[in-house]
Parts: C-alpha cells; sequence; structure tokens
C-alpha cells in the first residue's frame, strides 16, 4: 500500500519527518512517498539535499521556484503525477492552495482516503462566515487529519470534523540536530550574553514591538543588559534597521541574515533566552527548536504553539504580542539573575522530547489507519 504525503516544498523538517514515517512503514506492509510541489521555494529558501532519503521525493516541477509557477501548470501536472504514481491514501498539508484541492478533487475522483494536515487555528486571522461555511464543506471531503496540537483540533471540530478522526504530532522538528550535547562546543558568535529571535522580517513576526519593547529594557537594565540577535530576512529590514538607528541600538542588536539550519545552531547553542513575538502564528517550529537546544522560551500567546509548548513558569513565560511593557518586563525578569535560567533550559529540553519526527511518524500512521477504515468493502 503506497501513502503519498504532499507538501508545497520539502524543507529540514519535512524531511525528518518523512524519515520517521518511512521508519515507520517498514514493520507493515506500506510504503511512504513524498510530493512536493516544486523543488524551490523563494519564502523558504533552504537548501536541503535529497540523494539519500529513505523514502522516494517526488517534484511536480523542477527548475524554478514555487512563487513562479502558474496554478494552473501546477495543479495539471500534480494530477498527472498522481495518476502515474496511484497512491492509495494522499496527506495533503492543507487546502489553502490550488494544488492542494487539485489532489483532494484526484482523492474524490478515484476513490483514495486523503488525509488533511493542518495546523491552522480559529484566531490565525479574522473570519468570515461564508469562507468558513466553505471551509466545513472541504474538510468534509478528508477521511481524516493530522494536527499540531489542542487550538488546531478544537478548530477542525468547530469546522465539522469528528474529534475520534483527528491525531495530533504534525508540527514536530528533528530534536536530535539541536541537542546541547551536540552544539554546545560550537563557537561562540557573541562574546556577550544575548536573547535570540529568529524569523521571516514579515509584519506578522511584530518585530518593531520586539525592538521597542527591547529598546525600554536595555534603558532599564544598563550594564546588566543581554544584547539581541534577530537572524532572518525580508521585506521589512530596511524599517528594522531604521528603528534600530533611531533608538541607537546598533551596538546591541544583531543582524546576521537568513541562515541556513546548520549556521543558527551556534546562535541557539550560546543564546541565554528565546523570543518568539509574532501577532500570529500557526505554530511556530522555531520554538521546537529553540527548546531542543534547551533554550527558556518567552512566546507569544498567539502562536498555535503556546497552548502544548509553553509551560508558564517552568520553562518560560507567554505574553500579550500587543502589550510592549509586558515583554519588557519579562526580558528584565530572564536577565535579572532571579530566574533559574538551567532549570528552564532543561524542561524546555524535557517537554520537547516528545514532539519528534516519531511523534509525527505515529500521528501519521494513526490517521492513516482511521482513514482506511472507512473505505466500503469492494
Amino acid at each position: 500500500m503506497k501513502i503519498a504525503v504532499l507538501f508545497a516544498n520539502y524543507g529540514p523538517y519535512h524531511i525528518a519527518r518523512l524519515s520517521a514515517a518511512s521508519r515507520l512503514s517498514q514493520t507493515s506492509s506500506q510504503s511512504i512517498i513524498g510530493i512536493e510541489l516544486a523543488r524551490q521555494e523563494n519564502e523558504y529558501p533552504w537548501h536541503t539535499t535529497t540523494d539519500e532519503l529513505p523514502f522516494k521525493l517526488y517534484s511536480v516541477v523542477t527548475g524554478q521556484p514555487l512563487e513562479t509557477i502558474s496554478n494552473r501548470k501546477l495543479c495539471v501536472q500534480l494530477w498527472r503525477l498522481l495518476h502515474e504514481l496511484s497512491p492509495d491514501v494522499v496527506a495533503i498539508a492543507g487546502y489553502s492552495r490550488p494544488a492542494m484541492l487539485t489532489a483532494l478533487l484526484w482523492c474524490r475522483q478515484q476513490g483514495k482516503p486523503a488525509i488533511l494536515m493542518s495546523e491552522t487555528t480559529e484566531y490565525d486571522f479574522t473570519r468570515k462566515p461564508i469562507r468558513e461555511f466553505i471551509k466545513r464543506l472541504i474538510v468534509q471531503q478528508f477521511s481524516s487529519a493530522l494536527v499540531g496540537g489542542k487550538p488546531h483540533t478544537r478548530y477542525l471540530i468547530k469546522l465539522g470534523m469528528a474529534s475520534e478522526k483527528i491525531f495530533p504530532g504534525y508540527d514536530v522538528v528533528d530534536n536530535s540536530v539541536f541537542h546541547p550535547d551536540k552544539i554546545k562546543l560550537l563557537s561562540e558568535p557573541l562574546s556577550t550574553p544575548y536573547f535570540l529571535s529568529i524569523n521571516r522580517f514579515v509584519r506578522k513576526k511584530n518585530l518593531p514591538l520586539l525592538i521597542t519593547a527591547y529598546g525600554q529594557y536595555l534603558q532599564q537594565a544598563r550594564k546588566n543588559a543581554w544584547d539581541l540577535v534577530l537572524c532572518g530576512d525580508g521585506e521589512l529590514r530596511p524599517q528594522i534597521e531604521i528603528l534600530i538607528k533611531q533608538y541607537q541600538l546598533e551596538n546591541h542588536v544583531h543582524l546576521p541574515g537568513f541562515l541556513q539550519q546548520e549556521e543558527l545552531l551556534p546562535y541557539f547553542a550560546h543564546a541565554q533566552c528565546f523570543i518568539h513575538a509574532s501577532t500570529t502564528e500557526q505554530w511556530g517550529l522555531v520554538v521546537n527548536e529553540a527548546m531542543a537546544a534547551g533554550l527558556p522560551v518567552l512566546v507569544s500567546n498567539r502562536c498555535g504553539c503556546f497552548e502544548d509548548l509553553v509551560l508558564e513558569r517552568i520553562n518560560g513565560f507567554g505574553f500579550d504580542p500587543e502589550n510592549q511593557q509586558q515583554l519588557t518586563n519579562l526580558m528584565l525578569k530572564m536577565s535579572s539573575g532571579e530566574v533559574d535560567l538551567d532549570a528552564m533550559g532543561q524542561a524546555s529540553l524535557k517537554h520537547i522530547q516528545k514532539y519528534s519526527p516519531d511523534y509525527f511518524a505515529q500521528g501519521l500512521k494513526q490517521a492513516i489507519d482511521c482513514a482506511l477504515s472507512q473505505r466500503s468493502p469492494k
């Protein structure tokens, strides 16, 4: 039995997940194959090698970034590829792209079960009744679902999927890559203590508030202040650079740019605390990475991962991403010497072990078994 797992583009996260699913499938009569819409994507310019994967990976389009390919071309070529591969079950990453809806339509036409992979919560965006009605109709076409955590489960139930058809485990990273024992000997990127934040420089990441909160923190903490490292790049970089100059933070806020996973490891290894300040975030896998590196975390309560990953006062704190003073106060608290940072980091490391690629593999298997159990006998 052939199980296809469809993502827009396979980066490190996806490869780790499918590798675990492939290992688990070896104990059954199922085989896992990966399908991606394109090998390149401008939004996430990962450098990933696909030469020695434990599963077969098929690209609908190669040689050009996903953003430059017309929806019509993607849909037509995806339909042909699905027809050629003829999988027995297809796990589909969401339903917002026309290509993903094309995969769902192919499953319905062929009488094959479709599994929804979802990390959408009710509060990601303003919800309009007509759009929610259409979503309910789409969700009804899926046999089961694999989701990130509690808020994603609640939203799918609200859209009409039965709770017994929904399984957790979607949002995981390869924790072993970030383990403190593996990265602690990497050279220190800074000679001073620092807060770390890793983002695309886009509006929802809320970086102007983070910088403003940090500026206020610096004034109050003075000589005991930690620096701030903002890894990433994007359309808002000029605005961010202006804000840094405006608050005279050039000597304390560092912008190393967009870094590949291996380039980020030294920053994870030597940070004191991780901050994720998004105003909206379906999950926030970078929080998984920070916890896997043994870091205390400050996470916006609008992030989809907040409810599942942040243990208040144990491995970190949540905050309102519109409350600048609250974030400043938490930064002061974390650097005050009054918080046991090592204990919080160890709590992060312990808690994130559940959210591993094996967790994804188990959740996917449960979703597959659930989907197959609903098939009508021939």
